[in-house]
């Protein structure tokens, strides 16, 4: 329901807003098809095997550059882009059409529970149109925006992208950063309205928001069924006669793109490649440019969906190469590949993602710190967008502070771990960076530096010696029906959100742009706006203090003298819980008598327990520090 379109600082009320303006060129609406798939024309595909390889390896080089379409499809979260990835692998033969086909291209555990792509998957496709054979590179992107590094690496191997719209929701907030993502790009974007079957689906009300957000004009939009596979073979026709092939060269020397890894027990590092120059093939000896290492090349092929061995890779197309890459540093995402002793000039690579929110995490038992050391690796390979470092915790030993796009990135990474590795692991509550503006003299020495980020709460400065501290912000964006906007307008301004813009969309729904401070939101935000609850006061410091120290009550076990638990801002105790001591009856033989007996007693127990408390050790359980980084209580 609502996005992170930009990044940045915020130094008391000077902000910087992020705005966006485009217009997009489609070409006209595609002739009626006399197209079909490969699996309608058995002697073509044979043609694309090598012969003395008995079918094993695909003969890339009957694709000239100009049949070559590389294409992503991108949308909102569960508009349908994964049903449209399906449905056009069956129409080109690529996997048999069966009922069991949902999410072919969704190959993760967690992709499957949560019904989400996490992972941009590619596939090449065989089609046949008008008497030539094309090779159409797919890539499936994720929608949700903790993901859109994902999709802006993914769309550097595209010359198009398919732009996938519900029938029935219409454009909502990530479709509008993804479009801006492809816009950026320069990329050519088709729009296809999907799930037209519904029956509260209204494309036409749909195709009038396209064109007046994108400027694209209504009558170039495709009206399809991703889920019944009605018209969808425009799709592919639309592909074909609008997207431009890639403009490479091949016989200039080898130049590859390092777009996407995996990382294989067995063989090592499984690189996904865009060649925009040359060709490789098995037994050429490649280079990369940020290690200058290196490899000999194992094997290349393409992913159809599964891989494919082929006896070359040229220019303009997309595919797998392995080369021994066997330490996980040494797959760079970004960098370049050519060949040895052909050096060429680097491509630009991608910009590097920027965590906003980070955790520790640290394994339940530490002699399983190695193992747990060795999957992190393996899994961040896999997402190079996660930051790591090393960290340590008095209560919970050795472990990791790792950056993550956001909150659901985190929890799917943390979900990886333990499906992928078999790890168990403690992950504490998330919080973002801030910045801190030195005064001291002696820490701006340590330091080397006069602002500072902080991404961990203990090695927070004290206020005495900073100038000024500064907090992110994000500007978000939120599409909603008329009749929630004043209550989501009193939540983002209990969430110290300032208002950017304000656009009507239709008759029915508006779009409103808030710039957040990055703390407001990165836990609860989105459950607060399903809910449209009206938020919390400002200064949540009290209360999460005192949230705290209840928690950390209840989970910590009684002495035998009084504890106090206490919250601070600095120096400044804003909050105070007291856990009451084990009391020993000492007036339990005293059967009457004289008072002064009495109070001698209990003067002489209160003096112990003072003493106690004085020489007195708390030792604080694991799973009592594990129940306080909850984010709630479960009362």
């Amino acid at each position: 329901m609502w996005i992170l379109a930009g990044r940045s600082w915020r130094r008391g009320r000077a902000l910087a807003a992020w705005v966006t303006g485009a217009a997009c060129r489609v070409l006209p609406t595609p002739r009626p098809s006399r197209c079909r798939g490969a699996a309608a024309d058995s002697r073509n595909l044979d043609r694309l095997y090598s012969s003395a390889e008995s079918k094993e390896k695909i003969d890339m080089s009957r694709f000239p550059v100009e049949n070559i379409r590389n294409f992503g499809i991108i949308a909102h979260v569960d508009h349908g882009k994964s049903t449209l990835a399906d449905r056009l692998l069956e129409l080109t033969g690529t996997i048999d059409k069966t009922k069991n086909n949902k999410q072919v291209l969704d190959k993760l555990q967690v992709e499957r529970e949560r019904g989400i792509t996490v992972k941009a998957q590619t596939a090449s496709l065989f089609y046949n149109c008008e008497g030539k054979q094309y090779l159409l590179n797919l890539i499936d992107t994720p929608g949700h925006v903790d993901f859109s590094y994902e999709v802006s690496r993914s769309l550097s191997a595209c010359q198009g992208v398919l732009l996938v719209v519900d029938a029935n929701e219409g454009i909502q907030a990530q479709t509008v950063a993804n479009f801006f993502l492809a816009f950026e790009a320069q990329l050519l974007v088709i729009p296809v309205i999907n799930k037209i079957d519904l029956k509260n689906a209204d494309p036409a009300r749909v195709e009038k928001q396209i064109e007046k957000m994108f400027d694209i004009p209504s009558d170039e939009c495709i009206k399809i069924s991703a889920k019944l596979g009605t018209n969808v073979e425009s799709v592919l026709q639309a592909i074909i006669e609008r997207i431009p092939p890639p403009k490479v060269h091949r016989k200039n020397p080898l130049r590859a793109l390092v777009f996407d890894s995996t990382f294989d027990q067995y063989r090592g590092v499984i690189a996904n490649v865009a060649l925009f120059d040359g060709m490789v093939s098995k037994g050429d000896k490649i280079v990369s440019a940020h290690t200058q290492k290196t490899y000999e090349v194992n094997e290349v092929g393409v992913l159809n969906p599964n891989e494919q061995p082929t006896l070359k890779l040229y220019a303009g197309q997309v595919g797998y190469l392995i080369a021994g890459m066997k330490d996980v540093t040494e797959a760079q995402i970004g960098d370049t590949l050519y060949l040895h002793k052909q050096p060429v000039e680097p491509l630009p690579g991608f910009k590097s993602a920027k965590p906003m929110v980070f955790a520790g995490m640290y394994p339940v038992d530490q002699s399983e710190y190695n193992n747990l050391k060795s999957a992190i690796e393996k899994l961040t390979l896999n997402d190079s967008s996660v930051t790591v470092h090393r960290d340590s915790s008095l209560a919970l030993g050795a472990g990791w502070r790792l950056g993550f796009l956001g909150l659901l990135h985190m929890e799917v990474f943390n979900q990886r771990l333990e499906q992928e590795y078999n790890a168990s692991v403690i992950l504490t509550t998330p919080t973002v960076p801030y910045k801190a503006v030195l005064s001291s003299a002696k820490l701006i020495k340590e330091y080397r530096e006069k602002e500072i980020t902080i991404i961990n709460p203990a090695q927070f400065p004290d206020k005495s010696k900073v100038t000024e501290y500064l907090e992110p912000v994000v500007l978000g964006t939120i599409i909603t029906p008329n009749e929630y906007t004043g209550k989501i307008m009193m939540l983002c301004q209990a969430r110290r959100a300032i208002q950017k813009n304000m656009v009507f969309i239709d008759q029915n729904r508006v779009m409103l742009k808030y710039l957040f401070p990055l703390n407001e939101i990165v836990v609860d935000f989105y459950d607060s706006l399903k809910s449209l609850s009206s938020g919390y006061a400002r200064d949540k410091a009290y209360s999460i203090g005192k949230a705290i120290c209840e928690r950390l009550k209840d989970s910590l076990p009684r002495q035998l003298f009084e504890i106090a638990i206490q919250a601070s801002i600095g120096s400044k105790i804003i909050a105070r819980e007291t856990v009451k001591a084990y009391r020993k009856n000492v007036l339990a033989k005293c059967y009457g008598g004289d008072i002064t007996r009495k109070m001698k007693l209990l003067k002489r127990q209160a003096e112990g327990k003072k003493k106690m408390r004085k020489v007195g050790n708390v030792e604080v359980p694991k799973d009592a520090f594990i129940k306080v980084l909850k984010t709630q209580s479960d009362k």
